[in-house]
């Protein structure tokens, strides 16, 4: 499918009195096309019929690097003159845009150190050293290793790229948007991840130039509302602990600030269980990888589904770097939400055969034990009993009750315990 000739009003006055136009974002795509892959845009019929709106899926998580910075990388990079690239260059990054620029740079012969977050996960750290760079593990967050990455980059001479808030990778962003309104059929809205604001950027510019009519809305994890709040300007507590550490700033950049301030119309906010539940859906409907931050569009589409229910909605799954410990923490939590894993603790009779009956009892009512912890030595249990607790593999909610009410038909004491063990 060609893409339909930009709108000439939207181009006219609105995207060419930015910091970055549609023709800048149309020159940066022959760089992109020469190095990046073209990921498919597929359409999500499981995702679908989960959410109530038709979803079309962008796989950048299919990049070499799993992510869509490669895009932005790439043009800043090949865009250096021979005496900066002779210098190097510096990057601060929680992880995506490090890998991005160490695997373009080395490719193209250019020096890259790479300062990081010292709470980086650690695929992301080993990823980028894979890639050829010079890792620096500085600071909490990605302001540190910014002002970290300033000073090396003053010392050693090396130019500095930006992550999101640059002109050249801001253009190479949008070729995103280029690819999918080209390979997905007019699109009612795109849902798109937002931390510095460099992609949503570049997509709001290309996707207002060749289709108008298509909604360009930017999301963002709740506990990092750094955008939400610059478009807003009311005060709200940022940081914490979340799955979409892509995303997670506290600051975003001034070029991209009034880009999408002019083109995006709402910053949505998603809390930390739908972003587990869009994870856990990429990979068990999808069969694919997606970080915290590339679930971010889908985690909005569960959040409020009524919202875009019917619509053509374009999802862009922007990374898949995810740490496996993390991934398996959330298959097993989501398994437990959905009540295919439950745990019970009972209080029962401290005699032989005991768990045998229950054992016995169990496995007629079709569960599958996972885990058994006997124990004696609590206060609260009396002398001549014990405290058993019990994870089964169950097929749904009727069935964890089913199993519940038989056991207490045998006189049992039972506790429904919620997710981690915790009483529920």
């Amino acid at each position: 499918m060609t893409l339909p000739a930009a709108d000439p009003l939207v181009s006219a006055l609105t995207v060419s009195d930015l910091p970055v136009t549609l023709a800048d974002v149309e020159a940066a795509r022959p760089i992109v096309s020469a190095a990046v892959v073209r990921t498919p845009t597929l359409r999500a019929p499981r995702l679908s019929e989960l959410t109530g709106a038709d979803v079309y899926v962008k796989y950048d998580n299919l990049q070499v690097t799993a992510s869509f910075k490669e895009r932005g990388a790439v043009v800043k990079l090949a865009r250096l003159s021979p005496e900066e690239a002779k210098r190097g260059v510096i990057a601060m990054s929680a992880g995506n845009h490090a890998q991005a620029v160490a695997y373009h740079g080395t490719r193209l012969g250019i020096s890259t150190t790479i300062v990081m977050p010292e709470n980086t996960p650690q695929v992301k750290v080993t990823a980028t050293r894979a890639f050829g760079a010079r890792v620096v593990l500085h600071g909490e967050g990605v302001g540190d290793a910014e002002q970290e990455a300033l000073r090396i980059a003053a010392l050693e001479g090396r130019v500095f790229v930006h992550p999101y808030d640059d002109p050249d990778v801001i253009a190479g962003q949008g070729s995103m948007a280029l690819e999918m309104l080209e390979d997905a059929p007019p699109l009612d809205c795109l849902l798109v991840p937002v931390g510095g604001g460099g992609l949503i950027s570049g997509m709001a510019i290309a996707a207002k130039g060749h289709s108008p009519q298509t909604q360009v809305l930017g999301v963002e994890a709740a506990l990092y509302p750094a955008m939400w709040t610059a478009l807003t300007g009311i005060p709200r507590d940022s940081g914490g602990p979340t799955l979409a550490e892509g995303i997670a700033v506290r600051n975003v950049g001034r070029l991209t600030t009034q880009i999408v301030r002019a083109l995006v119309p709402e910053i949505l906010l998603v809390e930390e269980p739908e972003l587990e539940r869009a994870v856990n859906a990429y990979i068990t409907l999808q069969k694919t990888l997606a970080e915290g931050a590339g679930a971010a569009g889908l985690a909005a589409l569960l959040s409020d589904p009524e919202r875009f229910r019917g619509q053509r909605v374009g999802l862009v799954l922007c990374g898949g770097n995810i740490d496996p410990r993390v991934l398996a923490a959330i298959l097993m939590r989501e398994l437990e939400r959905d009540h295919r894993i439950v745990s019970f603790r009972l209080t029962i009779l401290d005699r032989p055969g005991m768990l045998g009956i229950i054992s016995t009892l169990l496995g007629k009512l079709g569960a599958n034990i996972l885990e058994v912890h006997h124990r004696r030595t609590f206060l609260d249990v009396p002398a001549k009993g014990t405290r058993l607790d019990l994870t089964v593999e169950t097929r749904d909610q009727i069935h964890a009750q089913a199993i519940q009410d038989a056991l207490e038909a045998e006189g049992l004491e039972v506790l429904r315990l919620g997710a981690g063990g915790a009483e529920g």
